[in-house]
Parts: structure tokens; C-alpha cells; sequence
């Protein structure tokens, strides 16, 4: 269990990127499955070049920022739908990762990476090395949480809520898009260069079916925790990627077969997609509805109070149009 959660801690990193993209930009990026395995590919091989993990995790994060921007670019100069840009990148990846990695695996056992200091102390696989690597991604999420505060924060999340209207003030949607794609998948990158360190490999197919991974954190996270504050939806992504890992952890125990995993991850988004639909169904069911004759009181009631006639006339006065004793008439002059 607790490798679950130090798992689900490190694709949380990935879950802030897809977060960007799908609930920011309210883009479909599909690079993700492609970006994820270029930044392991590219700190794998700077590990046995003898590169320092950091500089080969930072090293994941640039790969998977190009990767980034030509999709980006593909959508914003091209003019190519964003889904169909996502694709192409993703597919041009696979020879890609294959040409860095010179092969389909890279075995990094005998290598130092990142979390040697902490497999050294005896902290790793311990409630230790789960607060380390919180640490690091609660102050992650702060970094992001920041940034989409600042003034391009603001633009980058005024594009995906309504692109037009911000262009109309002078933002380049164009460059708020492909920053955007570009550092959700330096993201991506980054969480595939500490995964293939954690788990001691890098491999060709250890991408494929990540967005789908990457979804199911968002919106399992948010449905559970909600989105009503941006602290709030920041950190909801994180939540949803260690329940993830949690919940594939518990259908492993139980004896399910490990090849059905993508199909629980699939039943996982579903669920979490129906969930705030199922909630407003049973809030709809849980108000006392407006009968008829209620409604039909407030409306005589309403009318009462439109023709109420005011002090010194009488109620047929008013019904009829004509002036009580005593008053004069509107438009007529007392003789």
C-alpha cells in the first residue's frame, strides 16, 4: 500500500499536467502518451551517460516541453484540430523515443538516480519517503498554483474559458495555447523521468493509455474533492492520482487479472464523469416541489398587491376606474 501511494504521488506530477490542458485550456491533448515516455527515454539515457539525476529528471522536463510546443504549434500555426495535432505528435514520438533510447528497454538497476539517497536511508518504501515525495509535490502544486494566478495565468485560464474574448483585449491565444501544451507536458515528462527511476527502467510502452491515467485523476479528484476554489482543483488532481494507484492496488489484491486494469481505469473515468450528474439528479429529487395551487396563491397574491388601491378610495373605485366620494378624478377639475 504504501508504494501505491508513493506511485500515485509521483503521477500526480503528470495529473497537474494533464490538469492544465484538460481543465484550464479545456484542450484534448493526446501527446501525453508519447511526452511521458520521451522524458523517461531521455533521463534514462543521461543516467548512463553518467548525467546527475536532477539534471536528467530537468532534462525530461525540456524534451517533454518540445514535444509541447509541436503539438501547440501544429494547432495554433498549422490550424490543425487540436485532437488530430495531439495524435500526430503522439505517433511521431514512438520512432522518436525509439532513436533515444536506441532500443525498446533501458535497464537503469545499477544506476543512481533520484531516489538512491532516499533507498540508502531506509527511507523509501516507509511513511518517510511518502512525506518526502508529499513535500515535493505539495510545493509543485504551489508552484502551478502560483502561476495561474499571475497575470499569464490569468490569460492562459481566459483562453480556455473563452478564447475569443480575451484575443479581443490584445492576448495572443496562439501563445497562451502552445505555453500551455508546453508546460503540461514538461510535466509529463518530468513525472515519466522519475517513474522510470523509481521502477529502475525505461520502456517503450510504458506511455500508452497514460491520458487515460492522466483523466481519471482530474475528474476522480475533483468529483470527490470538487473544483469551487483554484487551491482546491489544483490539489484535487493529486488526491485523484493517489486514489488511482490506491484503487488499482485494491483490484490487484483481490485477485483481478492484471491485463483488465486499462478496463477498471476506463469503468473509474465513467463512474466519475456520472458521478456530479447522479448528485444533481438526487438534489432535484430532495427539494419539495411547487404545486400548482401554490403557485396560483402567489400569483393572486401578486395581483392584490398590483391593483391595491391607495388610502381615500374605494376598492370598486379602483376596479372601475372611477373616484371615490370626496376625491377628484385624474384629469378633471373640481367645480
Amino acid at each position: 500500500m504504501i508504494g501505491a501511494v508513493e506511485v500515485g504521488l509521483i503521477y500526480g506530477v503528470m495529473a497537474l499536467g494533464v490538469f492544465l490542458t484538460f481543465r484550464v485550456l479545456n484542450f484534448p491533448d493526446l501527446t501525453v502518451d508519447g511526452s511521458f515516455t520521451t522524458g523517461a527515454a531521455t533521463a534514462a539515457m543521461g543516467l548512463l551517460a553518467g548525467w546527475n539525476p536532477v539534471l536528467a529528471t530537468l532534462a525530461g522536463f525540456g524534451t517533454g516541453f518540445l514535444a509541447g510546443t509541436v503539438t501547440g504549434l501544429l494547432h495554433t500555426k498549422g490550424r490543425i484540430d487540436g485532437l488530430l495535432a495531439g495524435i500526430l505528435t503522439m505517433i511521431a514520438l514512438w520512432s522518436v523515443n525509439l532513436r533515444i533510447m536506441d532500443g525498446a528497454n533501458v535497464p537503469l538497476l545499477r544506476q543512481d538516480t533520484a531516489f538512491t539517497p532516499l533507498r540508502e536511508a531506509g527511507i523509501l518504501g516507509t511513511w518517510g519517503g511518502v512525506a518526502v515525495l508529499a513535500v515535493a509535490v505539495i510545493l509543485l502544486g504551489l508552484v502551478v498554483l502560483w502561476f495561474l494566478t499571475t497575470d499569464l495565468g490569468l490569460s492562459i485560464r481566459a483562453t480556455g474559458d473563452n478564447g475569443p474574448m480575451i484575443a479581443s483585449f490584445g492576448v495572443s491565444t496562439d501563445f497562451t495555447k502552445t505555453l500551455t501544451l508546453a508546460l503540461s507536458n514538461g510535466f509529463v515528462g518530468m513525472c515519466g523521468a522519475l517513474i522510470a527511476q523509481y521502477s529502475g527502467f525505461a520502456d517503450i510502452s510504458m506511455g500508452i493509455g497514460l491520458i487515460l491515467v492522466g483523466l481519471a485523476s482530474v475528474i476522480l479528484g475533483q468529483a470527490i474533492l470538487g473544483q469551487r476554489r483554484l487551491w482546491l482543483a489544483v490539489f484535487a488532481v493529486v488526491v485523484g492520482a493517489i486514489l488511482y494507484r490506491l484503487i488499482i492496488f485494491a483490484a490487484l489484491e483481490v485477485g483481478l487479472n492484471p491485463n483488465d486494469m486499462k478496463a477498471i481505469t476506463a469503468l473509474l473515468v465513467v463512474i466519475a464523469l456520472l458521478l456530479p450528474r447522479w448528485k444533481s439528479v438526487g438534489g432535484r429529487f430532495g427539494r419539495k416541489p411547487t404545486t400548482p395551487v401554490a403557485a396560483n396563491e402567489r400569483a393572486v397574491a401578486g395581483v392584490g398587491a398590483a391593483v391595491d388601491p391607495g388610502p381615500g378610495t374605494s376598492a370598486d373605485a379602483a376596479a372601475t376606474g372611477s373616484a371615490a366620494p370626496g376625491s377628484t378624478a385624474p384629469g378633471t377639475k373640481e367645480v
